[in-house]
């Protein structure tokens, strides 16, 4: 007994020092709600849902009604639409598209700027400079692909990138990263080969830029995901261990 009644202390303790840092699941408003359950979401996007969970995801990164968002490589528009309908009409959203495609990085349009429900849509081409240049923005968004930007056959500069990003941000800004966790300690080493990035060199590399490290989260987590399987493969796909991080521009 003492020792659970100190295990608990210990708990709780440690809850507490994570101040802005905790990893408890966010209060999800109702404006995001809302966007979630929009019928004109396509059906496949509400299928993954579940496993997805975008409305604490949304909620944990602080999407606000009015806010302008700069989306980097944002895909067949699964979020796109979401925050679309979060920042609402007095909102914008700026599809960054890259150039350069792969695996799951893609290289055109997906069309969410040129629907009638998505008005407040548009996109740029994804370089530096354009991002640089797409700003003020109140966030950044990034899901499932950062560790893209280090591909080897992309021979990006992600720093000098993640100095764009820094410049584009309004004081106090928010840059939000999700993605599929590497083996802790593993940097890039097997980011080619699994489409992973260690969390801890994302921390580490955003930061060396200015950025503070303001919250992160254990709602897409997976203890079970051995972090050996490219994400891909049809026994982890969908399912991977996954670190949100939420990075503030100081004021």
């Amino acid at each position: 007994m003492r020792t659970r009644i100190l295990l608990a202390a210990t708990t709780a303790a440690l809850a507490a020092g994570f101040g802005a840092l905790a990893l408890a699941a966010p209060q999800v408003p109702n404006y995001i709600r809302a966007a979630v359950a929009n019928p004109a979401r396509p059906a496949s996007d509400r299928a993954r849902d579940v496993l997805r969970k975008p409305a604490q995801v949304v909620a944990f990164a602080g999407v606000r009604r009015g806010q302008r968002v700069l989306e980097l490589i944002p895909g067949a528009g699964y979020f796109t639409r979401i925050l679309s309908g979060a920042v609402g009409p007095h909102g914008h959203v700026t599809d960054a598209v890259p150039r350069l495609g792969g695996a799951d990085m893609r290289p055109t349009s997906n069309g969410v700027a040129g629907s009638p429900h998505f008005a407040n849509v548009s996109e740029i081409v994804m370089t530096a400079a354009n991002i640089a240049k797409a700003g003020p923005v109140d966030l950044v968004w990034t899901s499932q692909n950062y560790h893209d930007l280090h591909l080897t056959r992309l021979h990006l500069d992600v720093v000098g990138l993640d100095r764009a990003i820094y410049a584009a941000l309004k004081p106090g800004g928010i840059f939000f990263i999700e993605d599929h966790a590497a083996r802790p300690g593993s940097g890039i080493s097997t980011t080619d080969a699994m489409h992973r990035i260690d969390e801890g060199f994302v921390k580490k590399e955003v930061e060396s830029v200015g950025f503070k490290l303001d919250g992160e989260s254990n709602i897409l987590r997976n203890p079970a995901d051995t972090h050996t399987l490219i994400v891909f493969d049809k026994r982890i796909r969908g399912h991977t261990d996954q670190f949100l991080l939420r990075f503030r521009k100081p004021r």
